[in-house]
C-alpha cells in the first residue's frame, strides 16, 4: 500500500473515490476501543446507577454526535483538510490560533491511549512500563504516517474484530447478576451526576469535530450530504453509545475497569485472554493513528500559513509526524502514575478550547456562507480571508470566556458549577460563539 501523497492541498476531483459507508465503519471502529468504555463508567465512578447512567450516555452521544456528523459533511464539499476551513473564518494566519489549541489536544489524547494501553501491551509482552508505551507510540507514528487509505481498511478490519470482542464480552458481563438498585429508576437519580455523564459523554463525541473530515475529503463531490452525515452520525453514535454503554456495565460488576479497563476486557476470554488482549492494542492504535494523523495535518497547517505553502514532502510530514509522536509518548511516560485525574481533565478541558471553534465554523459553514467558499483563497495570505480576521479571534475567546463560570477540574471548581453540582460548559461553548458569529457576519454576507 502506498504511502499516502496528499496532506493539507485540496485533494483533486480525478483523485476522488470512494462510498460514504466507509465513514460509517471508521467511526464505529474508532469508537469501539477501551478509551471509549472508560468515559461510560465515569457515571458508575461518580455515583450514578446503571440506568441513570445508560441514559445520560445515550443522550450526551445523541448530542454531541450532531455536531460531529455535520462537520463530515463539509469534507467532500471543500476537498480540503478539517482544520484548513478555519482560515476562512479566523484568516490564513489568525487560523494558528485556534489550530495550536487543537494540536496540543490530539497530543494530549494521544499520550492518554499510550497510558490506558500500557498495561494491556504488557499482558502479552514481557516489557516495562516505559517500553510499553513507547511500542504502542511507534506502532500508532508508522499507521498514521502510511495515511488515509490504511487507516480507512484498518478501521474496517477493526470494525469486525472489536465488534466480536465487545460483543462477547457484553453477552458474557449480562449472564452475571446485577447489584440491588442497579436499574431502579425511582428514588435514585441524582441531578449532579446525571448532568455531568450527559457532559462527558457529549465531550467525547464533539471532541471529533476538528478532524473528522479529515476522513471524508477524498470522496466525490457530488456525493449526497445527507449520506456523509448520516453514515458518520450512526457509526459514531452506535460505536460511542455500545461500548460506553458497556464500559458502565463493567464498572457496575467490576471495581478494576477505570483503572486498567483492558485487563478487565481480557479477564472475560480465560486462556484467550492474550489474543483479547491484542484486539484492544489494535483498537486503540486505530483511534490514536486517527490522532497523530491529524495532530500533524493542525502542526503544518499553522506551518505552511506562514510560509504561504501548499504541499508537504514526505521526509517533512515523517519529520513532523515523528517529532508529534514522541512528544506525546514523552507525556505518557511523565503522567502514567496519575491517569484517573488527568484524562478527567483533558476530557472536560477540550470543550472550552475545541467546542468554541466547532461552534464557529458550524455557524460559518451552514448559516452564513452556506457552504460558498474559495477554496485557494485560504492558501493565500493576500485572499479574501486575509491574514487575521480579529473579529472572529475575538470571539473565539468570548467563547472560550462564557466556560470559564461553569469549569469544574481537579485543580479549580467554578461558582456555577459548585451551584449545579458538575461541569456543564459544553453548552455556552456551543451556543456563545455561534450565536455572536452568525449575528456579527449575517448582515455582512447578506448583502454579497
Amino acid at each position: 500500500m502506498d504511502i499516502e501523497k496528499r496532506s493539507i492541498e485540496f485533494v483533486p476531483h480525478s483523485e476522488r473515490y470512494g462510498h460514504p459507508k466507509r465513514l460509517f465503519t471508521i467511526w464505529f471502529s474508532a469508537n469501539m476501543q477501551v478509551t471509549t468504555l472508560v468515559v461510560g463508567t465515569l457515571g458508575i465512578v461518580a455515583g450514578l446507577n446503571l440506568a441513570w447512567t445508560c441514559l445520560a450516555l445515550v443522550l450526551g452521544c445523541a448530542i454531541g454526535t450532531i455536531f460531529m456528523a455535520a462537520h463530515s459533511s463539509q469534507g467532500p464539499h471543500l476537498g480540503i483538510p478539517q482544520m484548513i476551513q478555519s482560515r476562512a473564518q479566523f484568516g490564513v494566519l489568525g487560523a494558528g490560533f485556534p489550530l495550536l489549541i487543537n494540536y496540543l489536544a490530539f497530543v494530549l489524547f494521544t499520550a492518554a491511549n499510550g497510558v490506558v494501553m500500557r498495561d494491556s501491551i504488557k499482558a502479552f509482552l514481557d516489557v516495562g512500563d516505559n517500553t510499553a508505551i513507547i511500542l504502542f507510540g511507534a506502532i500508532s507514528f508508522v499507521v498514521g504516517f502510511i495515511g488515509y487509505e490504511l487507516i480507512h481498511r484498518f478501521g474496517a478490519i477493526m470494525s469486525a474484530l472489536s465488534g466480536i470482542l465487545f460483543l462477547v464480552v457484553a453477552v458474557l458481563a449480562l449472564q452475571k447478576p446485577l447489584p440491588i438498585g442497579a436499574i431502579e429508576m425511582t428514588d435514585t437519580f441524582k441531578a449532579t451526576a446525571f448532568a455531568m455523564t450527559v457532559m462527558q459523554a457529549a465531550s467525547w463525541t464533539l471532541g471529533f469535530g476538528p478532524y473528522v473530515a479529515d476522513y471524508s475529503r477524498y470522496l466525490p463531490v457530488n456525493i449526497s450530504s445527507k449520506q456523509t452525515f448520516w453514515y458518520s452520525y450512526i457509526g459514531n453514535l452506535l460505536g460511542a453509545g455500545l461500548v460506553m454503554l458497556l464500559g458502565a456495565l463493567l464498572a457496575t460488576l467490576l471495581k478494576d475497569v477505570t483503572n486498567d479497563p483492558g485487563s478487565a476486557i481480557g479477564s472475560f476470554f480465560g486462556p484467550w485472554s492474550k489474543i483479547a488482549m491484542i484486539v484492544v492494542v489494535l483498537g486503540v492504535i486505530e483511534i490514536n493513528s486517527l490522532n497523530l494523523y491529524s495532530a500533524y495535518m493542525s502542526g503544518m497547517t499553522i506551518f505552511t500559513g506562514m510560509r504561504g505553502m501548499t504541499r508537504i514532502s514526505r521526509s517533512t510530514k515523517f519529520i513532523a509526524m515523528a517529532l508529534t509522536a514522541i512528544a506525546a509518548t514523552w507525556i505518557a511516560v511523565k503522567t502514567q502514575y496519575n491517569f484517573f485525574s488527568y484524562f478527567s481533565d483533558i476530557l472536560i478541558a477540550q470543550v472550552y478550547f475545541l467546542v468554541p471553534w466547532s461552534a464557529i465554523n458550524l455557524a460559518d459553514f451552514y448559516l452564513v456562507r452556506k457552504g460558498k467558499y474559495a477554496v485557494d483563497d485560504m492558501y493565500n495570505v493576500d485572499g479574501q480571508y486575509g491574514k487575521y480576521n480579529f473579529s472572529t479571534m475575538a470571539i473565539y475567546l468570548l467563547g472560550v470566556l462564557s466556560t470559564v463560570p461553569f469549569m469544574d477540574m481537579s485543580f479549580y471548581h467554578s461558582y456555577f458549577a459548585q451551584i449545579i453540582g458538575s461541569d456543564q460548559s459544553w453548552i455556552p461553548a456551543l451556543l456563545v460563539p455561534a450565536t455572536l458569529y452568525y449575528c456579527w457576519n449575517r448582515k455582512r454576507f447578506l448583502h454579497r
